[in-house]
């Protein structure tokens, strides 16, 4: 029997069990959940929980503090109102020290034995924070051949090692549902000022696209500062408290859990304190581009810990690598530069501190704000363009590539300035760029202008930084 050799005892176990999952008893969901506002990717999320056609379990992965149990509750409460029989949902956090040695057999049939539960079959069995257990990709794989018809649901914040893992082990029983740090179509969303933003169709590319127009520009500029200082994670918008210190929240709860444990626990990385001045560093300059000789230099660090430390950083979610294209959108053979963003521009402020509209650090943090919007949509291949010839050289800030044509689909320039409404001719690099690849028309984004103009052959669209940020998130969460 489950928890006889353990030292904590199996009633205890139990108790702690039926703690964790009130609605056995009250057929309610969790009152301190309930409240809480869903975030819009919960519509995307909610089917793949009940989608039984596909006999694989459901794999949540993400930045750390970024909603996923409260999703996973969100989700418990859906089932309870569509009228799942409470007894039959199980909810259980690795996390927790009283379930150490137990594997997750263990688990579900001690869940069975606190619920009433003569069998899984029909059950939905959520797994919290499983990167806590060891080699839990091999239990949970065993689990899902084992009882083909309970629906398992597992969460984790370690994204490097549950990613690479599922790849190695779950092949074919695991389905990824990666959940990023809060959009901002999301940040207005939860707050209630989704009233600012109106729908707009414009043709762009010679074909409608769905962007949006906003109803005060100076208020929703207010609120787009507050998101990218502060609004990544759910919890700083509804308190106060966290918003009034956000390098302790970051630093404590996000950034020394994944810097100082999680991936030198992964990776066997020994000098963490050499890991975290080296994100310091990347965060501090996010948006600006390296080659990988003067990151080497400035860092301290040489070419193989280097790249093992952008991976790291990637896979937990934390950086985003932007390679660059040449002026026919051709990537380069060998790799001479990149540019690196935070995924989410609310980090630069925890270890930093706040900027406002006005500070020289603003262009790059509004770049690293809309390419957050784009880093949700994973097959949509970004680069930037780059590249000399002869006496000229220029620079154009994003590109998305049409990989069947190896061509771009199109481009645009990210400014936080209304300066080139009045002065396209400046805008050089675009217009050639795109008189190159044969685009006829351009995004550049604006503090607050909304205008389209025709430079040349050219058609300009201006919208406000803001706005591309709210249709980039509402455009991908739609696709």
């Amino acid at each position: 029997m489950p928890g006889d050799s353990y030292t904590i005892p199996t009633p205890k176990i139990i108790e702690r069990l039926r703690f964790e999952n009130p609605w056995w008893a009250t057929d309610k969901p969790s009152p301190e959940m309930d409240f809480l506002p869903r975030r819009l990717y919960f519509d995307l999320f909610f089917p793949y929980v009940i989608d039984r056609s596909v006999k694989r379990a459901l794999l949540v992965v993400g930045p750390r503090r970024v909603g996923k149990t409260v999703m996973i509750h969100h989700a418990i409460g859906e089932l309870i109102n569509r009228k799942t029989s409470a007894g039959k949902i199980f909810f259980i956090g690795i996390d927790n020290p009283i379930y150490i040695n137990l594997s997750l057999n263990d688990l579900l049939i001690l869940a069975m034995q606190a619920s009433n539960q003569q069998h899984p079959e029909e059950c939905f069995v959520f797994f919290d924070e499983i990167q806590y257990l060891k080699d839990w990709e091999r239990h949970l794989k065993v689990l899902v051949d084992s009882y083909p018809k309970t629906k398992f649901i597992i969460t984790g914040s370690a994204a490097a090692a549950l990613q690479v893992k599922s790849t190695e082990s779950g092949a074919g029983r695991f389905t990824d549902f990666i959940l990023p740090p809060l959009t901002f179509q999301e940040f207005l969303h939860l707050q209630g000022l989704a009233h600012l933003i109106k729908p707009a169709i414009i043709t762009y590319t010679d074909s409608p696209i769905q962007l949006y127009t906003t109803v005060d520009i100076k208020e929703l500029n207010i609120h787009f500062f507050n998101y990218m200082n502060y609004g990544g994670y759910p919890e700083a918008i509804f308190s106060e408290t966290i918003r009034g210190n956000m390098s302790r929240y970051i630093r404590n709860d996000i950034i020394d859990k994944v810097l100082l444990r999680d991936l030198p626990a992964l990776y066997g990385i020994r000098d963490v304190q050499d890991l975290n001045r080296f994100f310091a560093y990347l965060a501090y300059n996010t948006g600006k581009e390296f080659s990988p000789i003067t990151l080497c230099s400035e860092s301290g660090l040489d070419r193989p810990q280097l790249n093992k430390y952008l991976e790291y950083l990637e896979a937990a979610f934390l950086i985003k690598v932007l390679h660059k294209v040449d002026e026919n959108a051709r990537h380069f053979k060998r790799i001479t530069a990149f540019k690196i963003y935070l995924t989410n521009p609310s980090l630069r402020t925890a270890l930093f501190s706040p900027v406002s509209p006005t500070d020289d650090e603003a262009g790059n943090l509004v770049e690293t704000t809309l390419l957050a919007q784009w880093m949700h949509m994973e097959n949509t291949p970004l680069a930037y363009a780059r590249w000399k010839l002869g006496r000229s050289e220029g620079e154009v800030d994003l590109i998305q590539i049409d990989e069947r044509k190896q061509k771009p689909g199109w481009c645009m320039e990210i400014k936080w300035s209304n300066r080139y409404t009045e002065k396209p001719g400046e805008l050089k690099s675009l217009t050639a760029f795109c008189e190159l690849n044969k685009l006829s028309s351009a995004l550049v984004t604006s503090i607050d202008k909304e205008i389209t103009i025709h430079h040349k052959s050219l058609q300009l669209r201006f919208i406000p930084a803001a706005l591309y940020a709210y249709s980039a998130g509402a455009n991908t969460l739609q696709q």
